[in-house]
C-alpha cells in the first residue's frame, strides 16, 4: 500500500508490505508453514513445539493444523491475551511459564514427546519462509533503493537480506528496532553478538527477544544496519498508519515507519519498501502516556 500524503511528508516513495493482513495476522505464517511442510512424515506425526510471545506460536499452530499434526506452544506468562487466544484458536496446546524458562520447557516437551522444535528465528526453513515477504514485495513494486523490516530474533530481517541480496544486490536492507531493545543495533555496530538488555520493556512486544546467532551471521555478512526508535515515535507511527493507510498494526510493525522518519534527510527521494510485520494488537498502547494522538 502507498499514501501520497505520507510520501509528501517523508520526502520518499514508500511501499508498505502488509503482513498485518497475512494469515494469523503476521509474517510468521510464512516461516512456520515452510518449516512444517518440510518435515518428514515420521517427525511430523510426533508433532512440533516452539516458544513464542504469540505471533510465531499462532503461525506454528496454524501450519500444524493445516498438516493435521500436534502442536505445543510455550508462552511467557505475560504474553498479551489476544495472542494467547490466537494460539488457542488454531488448536495448539499452550504451556505458560516465566519468560526466562521458555527454552527449558521446550526441551522438556522434546525429550518427553519426541516433538520437533521449530525455532522462531534459528531455523533455516523459517528464515527462508520469512524471506518470501521481500520476494513478493520486489515482484509487486519493482526496483527499490531500500527495504526496511523490524528486527527481534532476526528471522524476518535475515530472510529479507538473503532475498534482496540475491534479487536486487544494489538495494540496501535496514532493520528497525525499539531503542529499549537495541541488541541487534549494538551487535551489528560492534560485529559481535550482544546480549539483550536485562528485563527490557517496550510496547514492541513482538521484538522483546535476543537476536539469534544464525540471523546475526547473515545480517553481518550482508552489511545490514539497524535504526533504533524511541517508544513515542513507534506509537506515533502506529497511529499514522491507522489514520493515513487505514491499517491496524501492532507497535512492533510500526518501527519501520518510525525508522524512516528518523532518516528522512538521508533517504530523501528514495524508493523504500517497508515490511509491516503484524497486526495483532489489543490497542493497550493507546492508554500509554507516551501515546499522543
Amino acid at each position: 500500500m502507498t499514501s501520497t500524503r505520507l510520501n509528501e511528508e517523508l520526502g520518499i516513495e514508500a511501499f508498505f508490505k502488509c503482513e498485518n493482513l497475512q494469515k494469523v495476522g503476521a509474517f510468521k505464517a510464512r516461516g512456520a508453514t515452510n518449516a512444517v511442510m518440510s518435515l518428514a512424515q515420521d517427525a511430523a506425526t510426533r508433532g512440533v513445539v516452539t516458544h513464542s510471545s504469540g505471533n510465531h506460536g499462532a503461525a506454528l499452530a496454524f501450519a500444524a493444523a493445516a498438516r493435521g499434526i500436534p502442536c505445543v506452544v510455550v508462552m511467557p506468562e505475560d504474553a498479551p491475551a489476544i495472542k494467547v487466544a490466537a494460539v488457542q484458536g488454531y488448536g495448539a496446546e499452550i504451556v505458560l511459564c516465566p519468560r526466562t524458562q521458555r527454552e527449558a520447557v521446550c526441551r522438556r516437551e522434546i525429550d518427553e514427546r519426541g516433538m520437533t522444535l521449530v525455532h522462531p528465528y534459528e531455523d533455516s526453513h523459517v528464515i527462508a519462509g520469512q524471506g518470501t515477504a521481500a520476494l513478493e514485495l520486489l515482484d509487486q513494486v519493482g526496483e527499490l533503493d531500500l527495504v526496511v523490516a523490524p528486527v527481534g530474533g532476526g528471522g524476518l530481517l535475515s530472510g529479507t537480506a538473503l532475498t534482496v541480496s540475491s534479487l536486487s544486490p544494489t538495494t540496501q536492507v535496514w532493520g528497525a528496532e525499539p531503542a529499549n531493545v537495541d541488541d541487534a543495533h549494538r551487535s551489528l555496530e560492534l560485529g559481535v553478538l550482544q546480549p539483550l538488555a536485562e528485563n527490557p520493556v517496550s510496547w514492541g512486544d513482538g521484538l522483546l527477544t535476543q537476536l539469534g546467532s544464525r540471523p546475526f551471521a547473515i545480517l553481518k555478512q550482508h552489511g545490514v544496519r539497524v535504526v533504533t526508535v524511541e517508544e513515542e515515535a513507534m506509537l506515533a507511527a502506529a497511529w499514522t498508519l491507522m489514520r493515513r493507510l487505514k491499517l491496524v498494526v501492532e507497535p512492533s510493525a510500526a518501527t519501520v515507519l518510525a525508522a524512516i522518519r528518523c532518516r528522512t534527510r538521508e533517504w530523501s527521494g528514495k524508493r523504500v519498501g517497508a515490511i509491516l510485520s503484524g497486526g495483532n494488537t489489543d490497542f493497550a498502547w493507546m492508554q500509554s502516556p507516551l501515546f499522543r494522538p
